[in-house]
């Protein structure tokens, strides 16, 4: 299994902070936002690389960050090509950029955006990867319509299977709310490129959850802790101050 970690945004909410340094590898207390999600990942025995997808302005940065890491499992950093906002390819475009240019059609795949917090660690997805034998999403209890407004939202049976994918919606169906943390099993892939070929939208991976739900079974893994999305100058300043 493959972690492929999506890095290749511009973080433009965040600027000046992120306008000549990336998001992923801003500083929080003593380590780093993307290496707090690697720590972990980096532990799980099922994964054996990490593939990291970065934006061209910002490669540089992440290869300096791989030459000083000392993790367990080898570091690939993949430059998208892009060198602003207004030509990013997208999550979408980006994972199957990173499923093309390492030949991972047959491999599983944990899928995680770059520039979140989480404080529960990835081990138990896997397992109920494990179990399910189905691609995966997560999901947690958002109980904020206007949160619910501003991410992916989904409708699941009682055995957690996903039933329909909303994005962004006006009237949310439920208060299941999607985190961008994905499992795809290694058959599946294939459906990634015929979802994009029909002009799945490539901004959000919850886009292309959306356009494979017909194609394919998901279920969903109930968050076991928290998540905090660093979306805001605010909110990077604030945690930055306070974690240790």
């Amino acid at each position: 299994m493959k972690n492929v970690v999506l890095a290749a945004g511009y973080a433009t909410r965040l600027y000046p902070v992120t306008e000549s340094f990336p998001k992923p590898l801003l500083a929080i207390g003593n380590s780093t936002i993307l290496d707090r999600l690697i720590q972990d990942i980096d532990r799980i025995d099922e994964i054996d690389e990490h593939i990291i997808v970065a934006n061209h302005k910002f490669q540089k940065h992440f290869q300096e960050w791989k030459e000083k890491s000392n993790y367990q499992k080898p570091i690939t950093i993949i430059d998208d090509g892009s060198t602003e906002n207004e030509n990013r390819l997208g999550a979408v475009k980006d994972l199957l950029l990173a499923i093309e240019g390492k030949k991972l059609d047959g491999e599983d795949l944990l899928v995680v955006a770059a520039d979140n917090l989480v404080d529960f660690s990835f081990a138990g997805f896997v397992a109920f990867f494990k179990d399910k034998q189905t691609s995966l999403i997560m999901t947690y209890d958002e109980p904020e319509i206007k949160a619910l407004q501003r991410t992916g939202v989904i409708v699941i049976d009682d055995k957690n299977k996903v039933l329909e994918m909303q994005e962004k919606p006006e009237n949310p169906k439920t208060h299941h709310a999607v985190p961008p943390f994905y499992l795809y099993k290694k058959e599946d892939l294939n459906k990634i490129r015929e979802c994009i070929a029909a002009g799945c939208k490539a901004d959000a991976p919850g886009d292309l959850l959306q356009a494979m739900l017909g194609k394919t079974t998901f279920h969903a893994w109930p968050m076991p802790g928290k998540r905090i999305d660093i979306g805001t100058l605010e909110t990077y300043l604030k945690l930055s101050n306070s974690i240790l």
